[in-house]
């Protein structure tokens, strides 16, 4: 009987020339020498991908770059459109974040949680006679498998989860002595888990962005009179009243929605978790990374991780109530964990990434009280409790968030073998710096896509030093059991801290700008704030200002401000606010609360791809060391080049 892994056996001409562009140099040089070895490397290794062609085009981009490079490359690629506008329905997790199980991976049903075998090719490297015949045997402890092919052709095989199989290849040429090389193949598979908040998720960043139409569409302002309307671009597709005396339907307005990974979390193929789980299956070619993605936009640790908190948005395209809650992080992962040992009793959680602490100190509200100016909408958001201050804020981060750590971790410890480290705890950045960490000095500009905004530049300085002199300091002491932090055992308590990113960040704030910019956002995102057309008769048919159409906006193309402002998250989401709780709804389309919202709900003051990126390279570094995959040699091919006695194959 054929063992399993052999099922699929197979030479394939295949090249895999994107996996040999990410090969680790020390393998490369390896080969160089001419030595014969064998060489192999698991396929479509980051296992959310259902089809190979998406791994490979992140291979192809990730040569001798690093994350953030590669995803300019990528950016440039899709003319500023996103390289995961048409992936995101191709993955093991639906859109309203169910793991399929099982998921059909190019063609193969696999378990996603708990695979039983991972796809392998294996190719003999090095000064390969020309016309030489290899003589493969592939043995799992269930008896070898045999198959002679030319020594050109790689071979594609199935290899078991938690087993050793010996690969041994015989390699005859002419007269020449019989050569065998041998090595052992065992793919090490990786549980990631992605955890947080709206910076974890991926917020601002929706896998297919809104796609714009030219024309406006009227949004209400607060308890004006017919006169008090102003028009922005409307969703291309839209057909329905654009005018604020012609009232349409929510459904048929929600037909044309930016489309993320997962609408209620907003989360996003380009958050810095997804980045660092895919930069470890590129980097790693004896590994699988099997990522489990839980983050969600407006958790904070109680509600949201520990306990259940309320949906960003419905999906697209679905009707009638909007299931307003998501269950709780810390829950979701549990019971995944659970299930997965049930099956595969070794299967541990190798990895937790978490961003998490921003929403306990109301950093939403710090930024509302930053850009809301008018004083009707002031009065309102602080009636609401929307709006915070720095005062606030300091006070939760000194009698709150400590409490909120101790209980997370003692959520997350039995997850991970009650070891800490395991969980790489990545850090925010300051929004609100550029030219090298000067803070940005406010205005309209960025945020004029609503008429009551406008960056306060005393509050908004006060935000900035109190994110960099208090916050971020305090959430590194509480990440690593230092500045009084509460831990019981400080060794096992201590999470894995990443901030590196931040002095990068430090140059590509909101504010920042550049020559190099995309045209349109040079053109018509205006520096004084004055990029709309306030006239209510003109602006229905041309509300941009520089005479340009909306629909040039591309969200995915590099920038300097690596941080998205109010304008970016209009044109790239406009997010219809359907996880409100029902008395902050907004009553129809041209509702003044959802056009407020409609600027900041869809990731406003986040970061974009490329700031996703920065963290990612910082991320992958630390998350390597967690799991020790720079210890194990590059190469773990052995053996032998001896000629077996006599010439003959054995």
């Amino acid at each position: 009987m054929i063992p399993s892994f052999l099922r699929t056996l197979s030479a394939s001409a295949l090249l895999l020339a994107g996996t040999l562009i990410a090969m680790p140099p020390e393998r490369a040089s390896a080969q160089d020498s001419g030595a014969l070895q064998i060489n192999w490397e698991v396929r479509n290794r980051f296992r959310l991908f259902r089809e190979e062609r998406d791994f490979l085009l992140h291979v192809e981009n990730a040569r001798n770059r690093s994350i953030l490079a590669a995803e300019q490359s990528l950016e440039l690629q899709s003319e500023g459109r996103g390289w995961a506008r048409n992936m995101v329905n191709r993955l093991c997790i639906d859109l309203q974040g169910r793991v399929n199980q099982p998921c059909t991976r190019d063609n193969t049903k696999e378990n996603y949680l708990t695979p039983i075998d991972h796809p392998v090719t294996v190719r003999l490297v090095g000064a390969v006679p020309v016309g030489a015949t290899c003589a493969w045997s592939f043995d799992d402890g269930d008896g070898p498998q045999q198959s002679t092919f030319d020594c050109a052709e790689p071979i594609n095989l199935r290899v078991r989860y938690g087993k050793q199989t010996v690969a041994t290849v015989d390699v005859s040429s002419g007269s020449d002595p019989t050569q065998r090389v041998q090595t052992e193949i065992q793919v090490r598979d990786i549980f990631v888990a992605g955890l947080g908040d709206s910076i974890a998720s991926g917020e601002g960043n929706p896998d297919r962005p809104l796609a714009l139409s030219d024309e406006g569409f009227c949004f209400r302002s607060y308890l004006g009179t017919a006169g008090a309307q102003y028009y922005r671009p409307s969703r291309h597709g839209f057909k329905g009243g654009r005018a604020c005396e012609a009232p349409d339907t929510l459904a048929n307005w929600q037909r044309y929605s930016a489309l993320w990974f997962n609408s209620p979390c907003h989360r996003s193929l380009y958050s810095y978790q997804t980045r660092t789980a895919l930069a470890l299956a590129v980097r790693y070619t004896h590994i699988a990374v099997t990522y489990l993605p839980l983050a969600c936009t407006g958790a904070s640790i109680g509600d949201g991780l520990l306990g259940s908190q309320r949906a960003r948005e419905c999906p697209p395209g679905k009707t009638g109530v909007c299931n307003t809650s998501v269950n709780a992080q810390v829950a979701e992962l549990r019971e995944a964990l659970t299930a997965a040992k049930k099956r595969q009793p070794d299967r541990t959680l190798d990895l937790v990434l978490l961003s998490v602490g921003a929403n306990d100190v109301y950093f939403s509200g710090l930024v509302a009280d930053v850009i809301v100016e008018t004083a009707t909408e002031r009065a309102l958001f602080r009636r609401s409790g929307v709006m915070a201050t720095v005062d606030d804020s300091r006070d939760a981060l000194a009698r709150e968030l400590p409490q909120k750590f101790v209980k997370l971790r003692e959520a997350l410890k039995p997850l991970v073998g009650g070891d800490l480290s395991h969980v790489v705890y990545v850090s925010y950045a300051n929004p609100a710096l550029a030219d090298g960490g000067v803070p940005c000095r406010g205005g309209k500009a960025g945020f004029d896509i609503h008429p009551a905004f406008n960056a306060d530049p005393q509050r908004l300085a006060r935000v900035s030093t109190f994110v960099d002199t208090e916050f971020l300091p305090q959430l590194k002491g509480l990440a690593t059991c230092t500045r009084g932090a509460l831990c019981r055992d400080p060794e096992a308590d201590r999470m894995t801290f990443v901030d590196a990113h931040q002095a990068a960040f430090a140059d590509h704030g909101f504010c920042a700008h550049s020559g190099n910019d995309p045209e349109f956002d040079r053109s018509c995102f205006a520096e004084n704030g004055q990029s709309f057309n306030p006239d209510i008769v003109s602006a229905a048919s041309q509300p941009m200002l520089c005479g340009r159409g909306a629909s040039e906006y591309r969200a995915y193309l590099p920038r300097a401000r690596w941080i998205r402002d109010a304008n970016d998250s209009y044109f790239a989401a406009m997010t219809y606010p359907q996880g409100l709780p029902a008395a902050s709804q907004p009553t129809d389309i041209h509702d003044a609360t959802w056009g407020v919202l409609s600027a900041v709900y869809g990731g406003a003051v986040h970061p974009s791809a490329e700031g996703h990126a920065a963290m990612a390279d910082a991320a992958l570094p630390a998350a390597s060391t967690v799991l020790g995959l720079d210890a194990v040699p590059p190469g773990v091919t052995r053996g032998l080049l001896a000629p077996l006695p006599g010439g003959a194959q054995q």
